[in-house]
């Protein structure tokens, strides 16, 4: 497990403004996570590609995957997170936002599915709660809103 003082590592992700992300992920943590740890790995499209191939049987990059520590409720260690900077990249630029902020999209919702919230099975739970979300946390448009529209 990753030292419980970084919640976010990076692996070939290009310049970013590291230090927001990491104050985001703390306050991420304790809002959205309800003081519950969690690490972020953002990484390149290889790594994504990897890992969910390895993981989910998929081979082509993702933006975010989720890997949840244990369906144990009341766990300290929510799980760990893998973010695709270059598909960030990609994204903020359709969606016209800095990449910072579509990190901070995947970031949330990667930690929705941390706390059990899954999209594809839950009737729009996890749409609602993003969007809430968003909003405290002033973020653009979401994942789950974006793929509506």
């Amino acid at each position: 497990m990753p030292d419980s003082d970084r919640l976010v590592s990076y692996r070939r992700a290009g310049r970013l403004v590291r230090r927001g992300l990491e104050a985001f992920a703390r306050q991420l943590r304790e809002t959205t996570g309800q003081g519950r740890g969690f690490h972020c790995l953002i990484t390149d499209d290889r790594e994504l590609r990897r890992l969910n191939r390895q993981f989910r049987g998929q081979d082509y990059p993702t933006d975010v995957l989720s890997f949840p520590e244990s369906d144990e409720p009341g766990r300290a260690f929510l799980g760990e997170l893998a973010i695709s900077a270059e598909r960030a990249r990609e994204q903020a630029a359709r969606y016209g936002h800095r990449v910072e902020d579509e990190i901070r999209i995947l970031m949330l919702h990667g930690v929705l599915h941390l706390t059990g919230m899954d999209h594809e099975r839950d009737r729009g739970r996890m749409a609602r709660a993003e969007t809430r979300w968003r909003a405290r946390l002033g973020l653009p448009a979401g994942l789950i809103e974006r793929t509506k529209s």
